[in-house]
């Protein structure tokens, strides 16, 4: 069992930037994959960023936002600059036991962190 902790959401311009934070529990967390998705009011989780034995991202975000891990920490973040008023929405990590692959789909996921709020306005 993975718990999985995110921090870091908040109000932001459009423009600005934000730093999302997701902890993990567990001794194998450089083992998982880690994934970032994102739902907004009325919307489906949409992908937006992977790492595990490949780096990916969703159109929409790429060159704005970047994924990276500290396997010491058990910690995976997101940093998100350029942000857009479209980027509002809750953001929730998530972890694959599965480190090779590359899916982009919630159903490939085995657990789930409960969101953190991100609002960009204009």
């Amino acid at each position: 069992q993975v718990q999985l902790v995110e921090s870091g959401g908040g109000l932001v311009q459009a423009g600005g930037s934000l730093r999302l934070s997701c902890a993990a529990s567990g001794r194998t967390f450089s083992s998982y994959a880690m994934g970032w998705f994102r739902q907004a009011p009325g919307k489906e989780r949409e992908f937006v960023a992977r790492s595990g034995s490949t780096t990916s991202y969703a159109d929409s975000v790429k060159g704005r936002f970047t994924i990276s891990r500290d396997n010491a920490k058990n910690t995976v973040y997101l940093q998100m600059n350029s942000l857009k008023p479209e980027d509002t929405a809750v953001y929730y990590c998530a972890a694959d036991r599965t480190w090779y692959g590359s899916t982009s789909y919630p159903a490939g996921y085995d657990w789930w962190g409960q969101g953190t709020q991100v609002t960009v306005s204009l």
